[in-house]
């Protein structure tokens, strides 16, 4: 097996990567209900939001410190009372699917939501998307909605199904 670590990614070193990640599932997929390829700026955006929230972006690296894919999570909704509440995104290089990537990077951000008090993680998924279905379930995702038709791409209807996981944290919520 090919020797990967675990790497916190920065906007220096990773955004490259992530953006080539992001626009291929923009361009060939419905993993992201998005027309228009991101660009340098877009990332410079994306790392601001999560330093400025305190979202991690985790990556996994191979030996040679390519990226191979990220996980990540931001704000679900921007109301106060929904601070407990995140909506998660993995995204694994094309070459690199069907490895257990996706897995093992689902497990890293749910266990980086538990350390951050995070007590729902939302996923926002294409309800034809099989494989990220099934790793959602896997890892004790419950189905709590479908949307039918609320995006439209490559000339068809999309369908976005929501999973959610809940955690036993925080040990003690608070208003405000």
């Amino acid at each position: 097996m090919t020797e990967r670590h675990w790497v916190r990614c920065t906007h220096d070193r990773h955004a490259p990567a992530i953006l080539a990640i992001l626009n291929d599932a923009i361009v060939n997929s419905t993993a992201l209900y998005d027309y228009q390829p991101r660009n340098a700026d877009n990332m410079r955006t994306w790392f601001d939001a999560k330093l400025k929230g305190g979202y991690p972006v985790i990556g996994i690296e191979d030996a040679a410190g390519e990226l191979l894919g990220f996980a990540s999570y931001g704000a679900f909704r921007a109301y106060p009372a929904y601070k407990y509440t995140v909506e998660h995104s993995v995204y694994v290089r094309a070459d690199q699917r069907g490895q257990g990537l996706g897995l093992q990077l689902m497990e890293a951000i749910i266990e980086e939501a538990r350390l951050n008090d995070v007590h729902a993680l939302v996923g926002a998924i294409d309800a034809a998307n099989a494989g990220s279905i099934a790793l959602h379930e896997r890892l004790g995702f419950k189905s709590v909605g479908l949307m039918p038709q609320v995006g439209f791409k490559f000339g068809r209807w999309l369908d976005l199904a929501l999973y959610q996981l809940l955690l036993q944290t925080p040990a003690h919520p608070v208003d405000g």
